[in-house]
């Protein structure tokens, strides 16, 4: 499931001064936030199928990321898992089946989550991958400031984006794929800026783990 995150990391236009207000939020977050970390909940939620009700996961973690382009995401409940952008590739590691996937970062970001959180400098970067514009809050969260990207690339597994912002801070991510699934990511001790050391964005396969390569 949190695989996704990498080939996933809404609906309505708000008003214009909130369109205005939201834009201007996430330029602030991309300019002046070099580095940053913070604790994460996710909660997934699937379809139903033939009339079931939908299903709902939830994990917890922390992650960092520092611009350009790299990024640790630890899932520590219910599974562990490490996602890992060092710059050149992309890591993840998952503890229960003690089994590494590397692909090369170029190939494996594109029009992600990830890229909104650890790529783009600025909305001039960010528009290159992704529409974007306000949005009216998801249900519940109306405290906070939303703005819609969309992936100008209509063949990936991502169907859109939402970034939740509490005034200057980053708050929360949903996520919706083509298949209708919604992840949402609500974050808190959130920090900007913070000195993280090199090792913090570096990978090395534990022992006995299977490294896979798959073409991208």
């Amino acid at each position: 499931m949190h695989k996704k995150i990498l080939s996933l990391l809404l609906w309505a236009v708000a008003p214009l001064a909130l369109a205005d207000d939201g834009l201007q939020r996430l330029d602030q977050f991309l300019r002046g936030s070099q580095t940053g970390r913070a604790q994460f909940t996710q909660v997934v939620t699937s379809p139903g199928k033939d009339g079931q009700a939908a299903r709902q996961k939830t994990s917890s973690g922390h992650f960092a990321f520092q611009r350009p382009g790299r990024f640790r995401f630890v899932y520590e409940k219910p599974f562990a898992q490490t996602i890992v952008a060092d710059g050149q590739h992309v890591w993840l590691y998952d503890a229960d089946l003690n089994q590494v996937t590397q692909r090369a970062q170029a190939q494996a970001l594109g029009s992600t989550p990830a890229a909104l959180l650890a790529a783009a400098p600025d909305l001039k970067a960010l528009r290159a991958n992704f529409s974007l514009e306000a949005s009216a809050p998801p249900a519940g969260e109306e405290k906070l400031q939303w703005v819609l990207a969309q992936p100008k690339s209509k063949d990936g597994p991502l169907q859109a984006v939402r970034i939740g912002f509490d005034q200057a801070q980053l708050a929360a991510l949903e996520i919706v794929d083509s298949f209708g699934q919604r992840s949402l990511m609500r974050f808190s001790q959130v920090e900007s800026n913070p000195a993280l050391p090199s090792s913090t964005f570096q990978f090395e396969p534990p022992a006995g783990a299977d490294v896979l390569r798959p073409s991208n």
